[in-house]
């Protein structure tokens, strides 16, 4: 067990890129016989084995945590790499790097979140361990496909929009400002609640956060996830003439937080004295 903080984290970098090479190697290969959906799907999945198998290595399933953050920019940055024509600037080429600007974004401030609490492998999320203690034997089953396939799938039906934008050399539309408006703003105040939600726990007040974007939302960060994805399809959505399919991503994302994450974290609250009060008074998202 690696207990140093900063080693844990030169390793889970190594694991990273080797899972970036390891998907893009998959990509290649795939893609000579199958759509670049298809491949990219299965790409993402061979990524996500590697992690997976190094979280079994390191005993601790926190190995994939990163990963809901790093895949859609490595993922976007390498369709924008493979198909866009940087010789002029199109409305297409613009509308690619202003969709990879705003997932850029995100992952940074999501990254940066994760990189703060990492603590060292000595740590696993609490959903992991109560999963680990709820499943028993079935836990082999739960880890890969709950805890590790099902995410990947999630958010690779949310970038799958802005990789779709890029491949059909979408037209820029007045709209898709609004929508990418959305996302950034969005993260924006993720990384608000962020530093608020910081400085409450280094405060050592005990009970519920009261202050800020909490004041307002049990689940600011969650609120902000959802209309971040929501942004970056209903700006594809837009660009590529209305294929809805596309906000498949999005609604996903959307119930995955109403009825799993929320459900969990509540329940997991529920534990402090007083939960039910504050529930009351603080909406949910």
């Amino acid at each position: 067990m690696i207990k140093n903080r900063f080693a844990a984290l030169a390793v889970i970098i190594l694991v990273y890129i080797l899972a970036v090479f390891g998907g893009i190697f998959a990509y290649e290969f795939f893609n000579a016989t199958y759509s670049y959906q298809i491949s990219l799907l299965l790409a993402d999945i061979t990524a996500t084995v590697i992690v997976f198998i190094f979280s079994l290595v390191f005993n601790n399933a926190s190995v994939y945590d990163p990963y809901w953050s790093v895949q859609p920019p490595v993922i976007l940055a390498a369709t924008i790499a493979k198909v866009c024509d940087f010789s002029e600037l199109s409305g297409s080429l613009a509308l690619s790097l202003l969709l990879f600007a705003v997932v850029a974004f995100w992952a940074f401030r999501l990254t940066a979140n994760w990189a703060y609490n990492f603590e060292s492998f000595e740590y696993q999320d609490w959903r992991y361990v109560m999963l680990r203690q709820k499943s028993g034997k079935l836990y082999g089953f739960v880890n890969f496909f709950g805890i590790h396939l099902f995410p990947t799938v999630v958010v690779y039906l949310c970038i799958l929009p802005a990789v779709t934008v890029v491949h059909e050399g979408a037209v820029f539309q007045p709209w898709c400002i609004v929508f990418i408006a959305i996302s950034f703003l969005a993260v924006i105040f993720q990384g608000i609640a962020d530093i608020q939600m910081h400085a409450f726990r280094n405060s050592g007040t005990a009970g519920f956060i009261h202050t800020g974007l909490w004041k307002k939302s049990r689940h600011p960060n969650y609120a902000c996830e959802i209309l971040m994805w929501w942004g970056i399809g209903l700006a594809s959505v837009v660009a590529l003439g209305g294929n809805l399919i596309l906000l498949t991503g999005a609604t996903v994302n959307t119930l995955m937080f109403l009825f799993v994450s929320i459900p969990l974290a509540d329940k997991h609250q529920a534990r402090k004295p007083g939960f039910e009060e504050y529930k009351k008074s603080t909406r949910m998202l």
